[in-house]
């Protein structure tokens, strides 16, 4: 391939044996020791001129021993990194390391990793191994070293396709909303440029039913064959629960998202089917659908330029949404058009996390969500929530009650942790749900989170391993809880639409001592919606399965300003702040009034260009 050879071309041409893809990187591999330990300046100079990236790696015959190696390693590593495993890729050279504390096997500047590449002739790997034991982060590392033969040869074949000098007779670059558009749920939007074409999420819609549960698959511009990539922007199943559908239709390209992004869609995935196979729906999706969806991912970090297809190259930027939710910024071409799709996005400070990227450094067209796009959807200031959850806290405590917050198990979950432990909260906190395996998942990943809890977790001191937080993994554990008062319970489902929360309510609902505390979004027919409605005999599924009438007794309370979304101020403060004014506007991610009145502020306030498209629109962007 033309790319491989003009890398060859610009090395050394006595320390260069071969040259691979995998992916956008070029994979250069050496048989010369001496060039391997001290390639940096040189490959460097051939980055700059070719603007992608290179990685040099040992021939297999040059390596160490790998009992010597791990050895080595653990000589050369400071005790304190708390290395847990180390094991290998033989194909790709590649020794990977497993620390609690990943800083110190890197080394200030570097000096750790290069002792440590230098001496053994591997190429080194670290990951860091969550506080909190985490059986996803375990899985999916397992299984992508498992499939490392599978894996070498995909990503070849995915660097083939990317840079392959494909011939097309389209000359526009257009969107075509799949799901999405004027709705909340099912989030889909197809991309396509004059080489390629990109599908940019891939989500359900909790609650329909049918065809309207998943993007419209169905309509003459889709083929999932005639995809590239798909890219993700987080790990909420509006936005990624249909991935796995593709593959099991036969689909085997890439998938885009962040590290923490792929670990939470496995653990939202593994949850879903279990729902759906306890409930009368038919699956869309089986465990294999799942396990290929995870070999064919691609994590890229934030601010890593990646070419994801022929003439597109993708940028993933922080969104303030959830861990690892990513703005999607798409370079098409040349300088031919670029495309910043901001769903979901925070455009203010929380914290878990900081506010929404601005920095870009070229946009033509913006795709914003509208959740709380309305004339109305001004939220109450950040700190006088906080301040509101506590009181309602400290005052249920003091009646000796409990209070049960119904929450998603991420992000919600961890903020509401966050906020208990800053306040300085004495009584115990039981954790139900899959909460407890989320935070296994933000404990793996502390880089992804704002800049002042990432402090404090480096300093030593990480919120989620405060000893308030227990963990409920059994009816007994649950059945003590009840007895434990005063204490707080967080639980799922954030709805009430099943899960252990429902357990939590049959129990403490007829006990006006106790406070039902919501922190999220209520759907019309949830059931919390109903009792933030004012319903007080309420349907409650029994021990014995049966449903049941309870009276509800306890205090019920909702707090509005903890949203993971940017409100209307927050929206518009977002366009005014982005260092490259958009020629275009486009608002989807909300209901018809919803996307319309944002679209018509943003185009009176900015005069940009505005739309409010509706599903299965296709808008010409260029």
């Amino acid at each position: 391939m033309e790319i491989l050879e003009r890398v060859k071309s610009l090395l050394p041409k006595e320390a260069v044996s071969r040259a691979e893809l995998e992916g956008s990187e070029l994979i250069v591999y050496t048989k010369d020791r001496e060039f391997f330990r001290n390639h940096e300046d040189t490959v460097k100079q051939v980055v700059s001129q070719i603007k992608k990236r290179i990685e040099v790696r040992p021939e297999k015959n040059l390596v160490l021993d790998e009992e010597a190696t791990k050895e080595k390693i653990m000589e050369i590593v400071p005790e304190d990194a708390k290395i847990k495993e180390i094991y290998f890729e033989p194909e790709r050279s590649i020794a990977i390391i497993a620390a609690q504390k990943p800083g110190l096997v890197i080394g200030r500047g570097g000096e750790t990793f290069r002792a440590i590449r230098s001496e053994t002739l591997w190429m080194p790997r670290i990951e860091r191994v969550p506080a909190i034991k985490s059986d996803i982060v375990e899985s999916i590392r397992k299984v992508i070293h498992a499939e490392v033969k599978f894996r070498k040869e995909f990503l070849n074949r995915v660097g083939e396709t990317i840079f392959s000098d494909r011939k097309s007779s389209r000359d526009w670059v257009r969107i075509i909303g799949l799901g999405g558009w004027r709705e909340v749920g099912r989030s889909a939007s197809l991309l396509e440029t004059p080489k390629s074409k990109i599908l940019i999420d891939c989500g359900i819609k909790a609650g329909a039913t049918n065809s309207e549960l998943y993007p419209v698959f169905n309509t003459k511009e889709f083929d999932y064959n005639e995809l590239d990539a798909v890219v993700i922007s987080h790990s909420h199943l509006d936005h990624v629960g249909a991935v796995p559908m593709l593959y099991e239709y036969g689909f085997d390209g890439p998938l885009y998202m962040t590290t923490p992004a792929l670990d939470l869609a496995t653990l939202l995935w593994f949850d879903y089917v279990d729902i759906m196979q306890k409930s009368t729906t038919t699956p869309l999706y089986t465990v294999r659908g799942i396990k290929e969806a995870v070999k064919h991912a691609i994590p890229l970090e934030y601010s890593e330029v990646s070419d994801v297809a022929p003439d597109i190259r993708l940028t993933f930027q922080n969104a303030g949404h959830i861990l690892g939710s990513s703005l999607i910024h798409l370079h098409v071409g040349e300088g031919m058009h670029n495309i910043v799709y901001a769903l979901d996005q925070k455009f203010g400070r929380t914290t878990l996390l900081d506010p929404a990227f601005t920095d870009f450094q070229r946009v033509e067209t913006l795709i914003l969500e509208s959740t709380y796009g309305g004339a109305q959807d001004i939220m109450p200031n950040r700190a006088d929530s906080e301040r509101q959850l506590m009181d309602i806290v400290e005052e249920t405590m003091e009646r000796n009650g409990i209070v049960l917050i119904p929450s998603f198990s991420v992000e919600r979950a961890q903020e509401v942790m966050a906020i208990l432990v800053e306040s300085g909260l004495q009584y115990p906190v039981y954790l139900d749900g899959m909460i407890w395996d989320a935070n296994g998942i933000f404990t793996a990943y502390p880089e992804y989170l704002g800049r002042t809890i990432q402090k404090r977790i480096f300093q030593g001191d990480d919120p989620f391993l405060s000893p308030i937080f227990k963990r409920i993994a059994s009816q007994q554990e649950r059945e003590k809880a009840w007895e434990d008062k005063p204490c707080v319970i967080v639980s799922t489902s954030g709805m009430l639409t099943g899960g252990p929360v429902m357990q939590h309510l049959h129990q403490l609902a007829e006990n006006p001592n106790n406070t039902i505390l919501f922190v999220g979004y209520q759907s019309e027919t949830s059931l919390g919606r109903r009792i933030q409605n004012g319903w007080k005999e309420l349907p409650v599924p029994s021990d014995n399965g049966r449903t049941a009438m309870i009276e509800l007794k306890m205090r019920v309370e909702t707090i509005h300003g903890l949203s993971g979304h940017s409100d209307k101020n927050q929206l518009l403060g977002y366009v005014g702040h982005l260092s490259s004014k958009p020629d275009r506007v486009i608002c989807i991610h909300g209901d018809t009034q919803k996307t319309q009145e944002l679209a018509r502020a943003i185009n009176r306030i900015f005069r940009i260009q505005t739309d409010a498209p509706s599903g299965l629109e296709s808008l010409r962007l260029r």
